[in-house]
């Protein structure tokens, strides 16, 4: 029943315009994987995480930036949820330990897309890694205190669903702080390798060779080659390797 559900809930999400098509497929694919290894448990998070970011995506838009839009496509849907995917196999011989590392990488994953968005909410520039010099809104790395208290509500809302969904009490504390770590550890890659471009046109940071205007930019650091995508993929396989960690100890 894994796949029809997950099939269902996809193309749910591209008919509400969240999803892209091909968005929708490796959703599909995240989805059959998370309840086929970990139940309808491991459903209720993966539901928390895309619900809730998809939400607030929607109420508080990143101000500035070069982010792609409202609607995930396949590379930010195996970013965010292709960790949890694999986590979840685990469950054919620890269900428990696959529950947290789905929760755990979910969580993180949800943390940084809140602190992103309740992040614009700031009257003031961001800092570097939130202590350092301040950088104009949409610099990878960047962190506002405002933001960086929503990606903690972020997390522990994931977190918490999977202590509802059967997890318990020591699932909620995991989940919140390897969700936490995660977002901290997508920041210090996005300020320190992600590659930084910034557009002669708008005036306006970027993530890619090419802004959102359509002028080619200029790079100012970081290595090229490793876009958005890559450090939320990096950030939430850190969280689900991290929650296994906390679980098993």
């Amino acid at each position: 029943m894994a796949a029809p559900v997950a099939a269902a809930v996809a193309l749910a999400a591209w008919r509400a315009g969240s999803l892209t098509g091909d968005g929708a497929a490796a959703a599909w694919g995240v989805g059959t994987l998370v309840l086929a290894g970990t139940g309808w448990e491991g459903g209720a998070v993966l539901a928390a995480f895309f619900v809730s970011s998809s939400a607030i995506g929607r109420l508080l838009p990143a101000r500035a930036g070069d982010a792609k839009g409202e609607r995930r496509d396949r590379h930010q849907v195996v970013a965010n949820g292709g960790p949890a995917a694999l986590a979840a196999l685990v469950g054919n011989f620890d269900p428990p330990l696959a529950l947290c590392m789905v929760a755990g990488s979910l969580a993180a994953a949800a943390a940084d897309t809140w602190a992103t968005s309740v992040g614009g909410l700031s009257s003031g520039w961001p800092r570097r890694l939130l202590f350092g010099t301040p950088v104009p809104p949409g610099t990878s790395g960047g962190m506002t205190a405002i933001g960086t208290v929503g990606g903690l509500a972020g997390a522990a809302l994931v977190a918490a669903t999977g202590a509802l969904a059967g997890g318990g009490a020591r699932l909620a504390a995991v989940g919140t702080l390897v969700g936490f770590a995660g977002m901290v550890a997508d920041s210090a890659l996005g300020a320190m390798v992600q590659g930084r471009f910034h557009c002669p046109a708008c005036g306006e940071p970027g993530e890619r060779p090419v802004h959102r205007c359509g002028t080619r930019t200029i790079r100012t650091g970081g290595m090229p080659w490793l876009d958005n995508d890559g450090v939320n993929l990096a950030a939430t396989a850190f969280a689900a390797a991290l929650a296994a960690l906390a679980w098993t100890s």
